[in-house]
């Protein structure tokens, strides 16, 4: 299966986690190499009444913050997949799916307990608003 075939069935998990008010956080780390791009932190974030991500791109000196619709962060965020990361942590408090490339290249989704026992406060603050 194609890298981005599954980053995209991942994704998927991502978007049905943040639609039930289960998701935590998600997480893009283990660059290839010393790369100034440390890591990614995506968080939800509400804008104008509307659901979007907040991208935390931390690099070595300093940090840089965007935000997406939650359909526009997905190719701004497979841009990073490969090059430099190599794993992607969906962190909800169903369960934590990581996505994670060998040194082959070969992809593997697992699914562990969950870390969070609480979904992000946005969500929830988001969900009451939608009621």
């Amino acid at each position: 299966m194609s890298i981005y075939i599954a980053f995209d069935e991942f994704y998927t998990k991502v978007k049905e986690s943040l639609a039930d008010g289960t998701f935590a956080k998600l997480t893009l780390a283990k660059t290839i190499g010393n790369t100034d791009l440390m890591n990614i932190y995506v968080r939800p974030a509400i804008e104008e009444m509307e659901l979007k991500l907040e991208l935390k791109f931390k690099f070595q000196k300093e940090e840089i913050f965007e935000i997406h619709t939650i359909e526009s962060a997905f190719p701004r965020l497979l841009e990073f997949i490969n090059n430099p990361f190599l794993s992607a942590i969906l962190f909800t408090t169903e369960f934590d799916l990581t996505y994670k490339l060998n040194k082959k290249r070969a992809v593997s989704i697992t699914e562990q307990f969950p870390s969070f026992t609480h979904a992000s406060p946005v969500i929830l603050d988001y969900l009451a608003l939608k009621k």
